[in-house]
């Protein structure tokens, strides 16, 4: 694979491409977050069962992102990446027959194993076309499609839902994710890692950071995408909205986040990492517990400076990630990470948040979680091998 030192020309258009790829990997998922409420009422379920969705799905992510970090070098990056796509194209195809609740259970599992594949075979990828002094530039520009996924997705389901129920937006998902398989088999070149999976394994369970690293995840991804997968059946459930009001409250409140991502990257070089991590998930635990207290009137505005400061956090932690391990480890130290952070954090908090919502509010759940994320804050200055 050809190293580029510079972010122009075709490097620039191949981290654009991987960009497109990202924002869609995660939109499908994202999906079911704007018509949960739909799904809800259409299959007569409690909030707690229409929030165990992210469960499985997040359970389908996480293994998958392990399990790639053993596989993805020996079989290949780009061969583990068009696999991901083939399989959550058929997965697409195949969700509007469903027709028992338990089935969604199912096929939330699958779309999340299939899309967990991408990240930890991504950023080996990323890591060897850039040079080393471009990582946090390049991981930034990438990682912002996930802060323009999440603002956009609520809007992009308002307006599929205007020409299809929300069984119809899934086979559009498929036939992108064709598109972009074919596209991406002749635009990127191959590029493997052989290791001693057993061996490296070993050694890197054994590292404090990585588990740092791991509960720092858990914490801001229970603030990120926990949050936002509840946050429709909290404002129509519970604050009496209409979902059309919902949703858009949701998608502005992402929209600050996506020049967050971008400069988080190009601060990394700057100053230090540890600082701006610790002050991302110091203001991410405050404004969560804000989105808990606030009035209907400024939830709007709690929600928005929540999410302007957590989607920080993941740009910088996928570069820390990227200087803590070296490349023999470093898809898998990435895979057992995000599996760690998205199973607990993106999985079982909206369960646990949509628990709340049936015992006692989601007012309750949101409060309690910007509290623990203000006690986990400190943990990055256990982190001994970044500055």
């Amino acid at each position: 694979m050809k190293h580029h030192t510079e972010l122009k020309g075709r490097a620039l258009l191949f981290l654009l491409f991987l960009w497109f790829l990202w924002f869609n990997n995660l939109g499908v998922r994202l999906i079911f977050s704007p018509i949960l409420p739909l799904v809800e009422d259409e299959f007569a379920v409690s909030h707690a069962r229409a929030g165990s969705v992210f469960i499985f799905q997040s359970i389908g992510y996480g293994l998958s992102m392990f399990f790639s970090g053993f596989f993805s070098g020996r079989l290949g990056y780009k061969k583990s990446i068009l696999l991901s796509l083939a399989v959550s194209s058929l997965v697409c195809f195949s969700i509007p027959f469903v027709k028992v609740f338990s089935a969604i259970y199912l096929f939330s599992f699958l779309l999340g194993f299939s899309t967990g594949i991408y990240l930890p075979s991504v950023m080996p990828l990323l890591t060897e076309y850039f040079d080393e002094k471009n990582w946090g530039k390049s991981i930034a520009i990438h990682d912002s499609a996930a802060s323009i996924s999440i603002f956009s997705t609520p809007f992009l389901a308002l307006f599929l839902l205007r020409f299809f129920n929300w069984r119809g937006i899934f086979p559009v998902f498929a036939g992108i994710f064709l598109l972009i398989a074919f596209i991406f088999l002749f635009l990127s070149d191959e590029f493997k890692i052989r290791q001693s999976e057993k061996t490296r394994f070993r050694d890197l369970i054994r590292k404090r950071s990585l588990w740092i690293m791991a509960i720092l995840w858990v914490f801001a991804g229970g603030a990120n995408m926990g949050v936002y997968f509840v946050v429709p059946l909290y404002l129509t459930k519970e604050l009496g909205l209409s979902i059309g009001y919902a949703n858009t409250i949701l998608g502005v409140s992402r929209l600050g986040g996506i020049a967050v991502a971008i400069l988080c990257g190009f601060l990394v070089d700057r100053f230090s990492l540890k600082k701006i991590m610790f002050a991302m998930l110091l203001l991410t635990g405050f404004f969560t517990v804000g989105t808990g207290v606030a009035s209907v009137r400024w939830v709007g505005v709690s929600l928005f400076l929540q999410a302007l400061v957590v989607t920080g956090f993941f740009p910088l932690g996928l570069v820390s990630l990227a200087r803590m391990f070296d490349r023999e480890i470093r898809g898998l130290a990435t895979g057992l990470t995000l599996t760690i952070g998205v199973i607990l954090g993106g999985g079982m908090m909206p369960y646990l948040l949509g628990l709340s919502g049936d015992l006692v509010s989601f007012r309750f759940g949101l409060t309690l979680l910007g509290t623990a994320v203000i006690l986990s804050c400190g943990l990055v200055f256990f982190l001994k091998e970044i500055k």
